[in-house]
């Protein structure tokens, strides 16, 4: 049991949410230190039709901006080199697409992420170093300057196969499937509020979230502690799950010149035992070099039961070609 399970295990369900609303309430409705409170006597009377004519005409704003970057390494040796090594070659690709749309109170955003790498080592073929697939897609509408209720659709996979190596008993390498594209995958539609005290950084609370776990491969298992395949029933293609409560907390920052910061963190906890909590952080640091080239570190960390009793760490550090338009 970890310190989120005893929190949860601590507390009552309805207590746990009465606090969360107490909380957040007075954040979306409070006014901003120094800040008069609204004056109600400004409202503009409709029935002047000079008044009228004052109204100002709603924005309608967009905002977009797409990644594309490649990243490559090789490394070679002659029979002659005495010093030892394996020669290698490694490439790495990547995509991101993010589009907000803005008018009055309603709000629409679109965050799509990929990425896919593999590296080939002598005599032992390529296997893949990494490979993501995020897309995440939510409407608020604003309730106050810094609250919104929100729908929220989001889906995570992997494009290729992934695979498990290993050394039988006569030191012979085992390849075993284990992963493919929606084996597994996760499929999450939520609803709640979202805070959003600037505009690198929210946070949403959704009181009630429904998650989807699919294995569309029969064939394919994970060694967790009961080889329970991801969550999924033996023989079977999908999980549903109801949540307790999703929180996901999203920040995205040029914390210095030319430098990015951006992570995302998902807690998840279930209705059906609330002391199973799933959480994922994705995390990456970006510098630009120059117009075209930079360099990326990136990092995943995972801990979920369904998956493996331990905390799963993904690592990357990539130079490379980067182009945003």
């Amino acid at each position: 049991m970890n310190y989120f399970s005893a929190l949860f295990l601590n507390s009552s369900k309805r207590n746990f949410k009465v606090g969360i609303i107490f909380f957040l309430f007075p954040l979306c409705f409070n006014p901003v230190k120094g800040q008069a409170p609204y004056d109600f006597s400004k409202l503009i009377d409709l029935s002047n039709g000079l008044n009228a004519a004052r109204l100002k005409v709603e924005k309608d704003t967009s905002w977009h901006k797409m990644e594309l970057g490649a990243n490559f390494n090789q490394g070679s040796f002659s029979p002659q080199w005495t010093g030892g090594g394996v020669s290698s070659i490694g490439i790495g690709v990547l995509f991101n697409a993010l589009f907000e749309k803005k008018k009055g109170k309603n709000s629409w955003r679109n965050d799509l992420q990929t990425q896919y790498g593999f590296a080939k080592n002598e005599g032992q073929g390529s296997r893949k170093n990494m490979d993501r697939i995020f897309f995440d897609t939510k409407y608020n509408r604003d309730v106050s300057s810094k609250c919104a209720l929100f729908a929220n659709i989001n889906f995570q996979s992997q494009f290729a196969g992934g695979f498990d190596y290993s050394l039988n008993a006569d030191s012979v390498m085992i390849k075993r499937k284990v992963s493919r594209f929606a084996a597994p995958a996760y499929f999450t539609q939520s609803i709640g509020m979202e805070y959003k005290p600037v505009d690198y950084f929210f946070l949403d609370f959704a009181p009630g979230a429904f998650r989807q776990t699919f294995v569309w491969d029969k064939n394919l298992y994970v060694n967790t502690p009961n080889q329970n395949n991801y969550g999924v029933a033996i023989g079977r293609r999908i999980h549903y799950e109801l949540a307790l409560m999703q929180i996901v907390a999203n920040y995205n920052k040029d914390i210095a010149k030319q430098m990015n910061l951006k992570f995302r963190y998902q807690l998840y906890s279930s209705l059906a035992d609330p002391s199973k909590i799933d959480s994922r952080l994705d995390a990456s640091l970006t510098a630009k070099l120059n117009k075209y080239m930079n360099v990326n570190l990136s990092a995943i960390l995972v801990y979920n039961e369904d998956q493996s009793a331990n905390i799963q760490l993904a690592q990357g550090l990539n130079i490379g070609f980067l182009y945003s338009f």
